[in-house]
């Protein structure tokens, strides 16, 4: 059984920083590109960016391009994503999903972790 187990959010101010994990289990995690997507209130679900299996291809949204750094350390089965320079814009849910960006939105993905972006 797939799991996808991420966390690392909170609320933060603009213009700090988090970095959210997910850890992988039921799958072999190397084979997999991996990406992240996240759904703001209200909206509908959003690609952020994506990662090759190996971690050496990285791909990201025009609107984080330059602020999120996505990485994966596959000897611990963890997807990463380091948030930086952040803003109300930011705030979500994000979620890590099994699948590279073509079908990151449909793909198996955990519970979520809550990202609040606040003054």
């Amino acid at each position: 059984e797939v799991q996808l187990v991420e966390s690392g959010g909170g609320l933060v101010q603009p213009g700090r920083s988090l970095k959210l994990s997910c850890v992988a289990s039921g799958f072999t995690f190397g084979l997999y590109s991996m990406s992240w997507v996240r759904q703001a209130p209200g909206k509908g679900l959003e690609w952020v960016s994506s990662i090759d299996r190996f971690g050496g291809r990285t791909w990201y949204a025009d609107s984080v391009k330059g602020r999120l750094t996505i990485s994966r350390d596959n000897a611990k089965n963890t997807l990463y994503l380091q948030l930086n320079s952040l803003k109300s814009e930011d705030t979500a849910m994000y979620y890590c999903a099994k699948s590279g960006l073509s079908y990151a939105l449909t793909a198996d993905r955990g519970q979520g972790t809550q990202v609040t972006v606040s003054s």
